[in-house]
């Protein structure tokens, strides 16, 4: 169970697949990568859990927009929560780390959530930078639009930089990936635990300053790297996006199960280094 030790909530987290596409390492580097060997993506939303919040990281995306994206939608990530014994309605409060249709819809099956959000991310997906086709392409206007109607009904909190959420929740503002992208602090029973988001798709990407090719900011996402890395209590404290091997790496939610695994447990072994 969680507990509370002084004012730092310790929080039990986990890592809950909903999605995957088939990807090749080509696909998943600034640059290209000169293998054509598979590099598959997986898609995650994340749980936080305390005696007191429970916080989820994120919102995944729906079954039509699986099928107009052509990914494999393997569960609704909000009906995924029962299976922690939380329903969509105990959701308090959602951190969206940006709002790319794959970590920004689902939003009407929260009924009670607040959602947090950078300025910049908002401002970002609703200005000028949308005009540009390789920009937009990422976002679901439907997506966006349900945040500004959650705005008009003050459902949305903006935050504008670092800040903290909840006693041992700190979301940090990367940008890079998007203007506003924020990765999540969280302290563990093993320690401060980040969970990274799009700041880095595959540990690939941090362990080789290798950036993801979709980027607003390549100086800022090369730069997001290092204040991952001070965030947290080790390179076995972060976590990255979109790695298959997060699932390898996490001891599974129970015998047999793959799709949920407690990344408040430490690694079943070494964090893996980038391939040369």
């Amino acid at each position: 169970m969680s507990v509370v030790t002084g004012e730092t909530e310790i929080y039990e987290v986990y890592a809950i697949r909903y999605a995957n596409m088939a990807r090749l390492r080509r696909d998943n580097f600034l640059g290209g990568d000169p293998h054509d060997a598979p590099m598959p993506m997986d898609f995650f939303v994340w749980l936080l859990k305390s005696s007191e919040h429970t916080i989820l990281v994120d919102t995944g995306f729906n079954a039509q927009t699986a099928a107009k994206r052509q990914r494999e939608l393997l569960r609704c990530p909000i009906e995924a929560l029962s299976e922690l014994g939380v329903r969509a309605e105990d959701v308090s409060d959602v951190i969206l780390t940006h709002l790319h249709y794959d970590h920004a819809g689902n939003l009407d099956k929260l009924p009670n959530a607040r959602f947090h959000i950078q300025d910049a991310e908002v401002e970002f997906a609703t200005g000028r930078c949308m005009c540009h086709g390789p920009l937009r392409h990422a976002y679901s206007v439907d997506d966006v639009l349900e945040l500004v109607r959650s705005v008009y009904q003050e459902r949305v909190v903006f935050h504008d930089g670092d800040s903290a959420l909840a006693p041992g929740v700190r979301l940090l503002h990367i940008g890079g990936h998007t203007k506003g992208l924020q990765s999540v602090q969280v302290e563990t029973a093993r320690g401060t635990v980040v969970l990274a988001s799009d700041a880095s798709h595959y540990y690939e990407n941090m362990e080789l300053s290798r950036p993801f090719p979709i980027v607003f900011n390549v100086a800022d996402m090369l730069q997001g790297y290092e204040k991952l890395r001070a965030a947290a209590a080790s390179p076995e404290h972060i976590v990255p996006g979109h790695d298959p091997r997060v699932l390898q790496l996490y001891p599974a939610l129970h015998a047999g199960q793959t799709d949920i695994v407690q990344l408040h447990l430490a690694p079943l072994g070494p964090v893996p280094e980038g391939e040369l």
